[in-house]
């Protein structure tokens, strides 16, 4: 997970609105099930994925009243955790 892209698409969102990342997740998730993607491309698009779930993460907790900046940190330290254990 990138975090530059993670703040782009919550910036995305809160300019249009989540339902259209929720949707290009569903899009990019058909195509994972496309037999004929090379590994690479797999890897690519599972990468924008995690990012475009971590954005939506990230905005609920905007919506929850956690300021910006401090929701992206929030969840960067859960995620950094995680991979650490």
């Amino acid at each position: 997970m990138k975090l530059p892209v993670i703040k782009h698409l919550t910036q995305f969102i809160e300019e249009n609105d989540e339902d259209f990342v929720i949707e290009t997740i569903e899009t990019l998730e058909a195509l994972t099930e496309l037999p004929s993607l090379k590994d690479e491309e797999l890897d690519v698009i599972g990468e924008l994925i995690s990012n475009m779930y971590g954005a939506v993460e990230v905005n609920k907790m905007i919506k929850d009243g956690t300021p910006k900046k401090e929701a992206l940190n929030a969840f960067m330290k859960r995620v950094m955790g995680s991979i650490d254990t």
